[in-house]
């Protein structure tokens, strides 16, 4: 008598809550714009259509990057540098996809700092860092290539950087325009900024979705049904920014709804998610060798043992696009 029930039971069911996959995505920071397609995927069903049930893991001290790596997560967004460090430190990771087609980070200073008017002007200045090798590589590369000596002060102080610029306790520091800019504008903070493309630094793809060559070849279906669907979420966003800001304040602890909103404005005016007839999501496989190359030789890319390591000649295997319907 039970098992007619339990049938008819499963035939009145929802087929998409019969045949979800789990799947969990780790993120490479707090939750924010970088991250909106996939919360829109998760808001708008994308995922549920695609027979997913994704869930968004928080931040956590564990870099992402290191999380994949380890198996715990079938996907983690990760931050460029992040990625390609671990690769070369032969972490067995692929990177699917590009969220910002272009560098959205900057070197900014204070406009009323008349000491400072090109790259050059930062030799024996004072510079507010976060710690990693890459802002080294960086900034001497942006003053060096201006003309100027590459020597300069650092004092480590992390996202404490912002409020030290704009009391003047620093030169300069560097931030994402589509997010520390944006709230530089909304407090009114008169700042300056040098593009680094401008100065001999590579334009990248920034915020890439990655995962293991193991989940590649095993889950290749699912790692399709994941992407277009991420894919899916991130073009709705850059159609409706607006729509898409409110979404991901729903879906977190967001303090400061205008950032969030002025972060979306600035993201989908500037061209960051969709350049031209360019699929969102598309790596540039030339853009991510050069600024793989600028890594190798700036020493900033390392094996396991700690040793600079030096151009491999190739890194087209580094990612996979094969999930992208062209």
């Amino acid at each position: 008598m039970i098992r007619p029930l339990i049938f008819a039971a499963t035939l009145i069911a929802p087929l998409s809550a019969l045949a979800e996959t789990p799947v969990t995505i780790a993120l490479d920071w707090t939750l924010n714009t970088n991250h909106i397609g996939l919360v829109v995927a998760q808001d708008r069903g994308f995922y549920e259509d695609a027979g997913l049930d994704v869930e968004i893991l928080p931040y956590s001290d564990t870099s992402s990057s290191a999380l994949l790596a380890a198996g715990a997560t079938d996907f983690a967004y990760l931050t460029s540098l992040g990625f390609m460090s671990a690769k070369a430190a032969d972490a067995d990771l692929v990177a699917l996809w590009a969220t910002m087609q272009h560098e959205n980070g900057r070197l900014v200073y204070n406009s009323d700092n008349t000491e400072i008017t090109r790259p050059a002007d930062l030799s024996g200045k004072t510079y507010a860092g976060f710690g990693s090798a890459w802002e080294a590589a960086l900034i001497g590369t942006m003053i060096a290539n201006d003309g100027g000596e590459p020597v300069w002060d650092t004092v480590t102080l992390g996202t404490g950087a912002y409020e030290a610029l704009a009391s003047g306790a620093v030169d300069f520091t560097l931030e994402v325009a589509t997010w520390e800019g944006v709230n530089g504008e909304l407090l009114g903070r008169k700042q300056s900024s040098f593009t680094y493309a401008d100065y001999g630094i590579p334009d990248q793809q920034n915020g890439y979705i990655g995962t293991r060559s193991e989940v590649l070849a095993e889950h290749p279906d699912m790692v399709r049904d994941f992407m277009l669907a991420t894919q899916k979420g991130y073009e709705w966003a850059a159609d409706h920014p607006r729509a898409a800001a409110q979404i991901l304040i729903q879906s977190g602890d967001f303090p400061n709804q205008a950032l969030v909103h002025a972060s979306m404005v600035a993201i989908a005016a500037g061209g960051y998610l969709r350049d031209g007839d360019t699929p969102v999501g598309k790596i540039d496989g030339e853009r991510f060798a050069n600024m793989a190359h600028f890594l190798f030789d700036s020493g900033v890319l390392k094996d396991s043992d700690g040793d600079v390591l030096t151009w491999p000649g190739d890194v087209s295997d580094w990612y996979d696009q094969s999930w992208m319907i062209n």
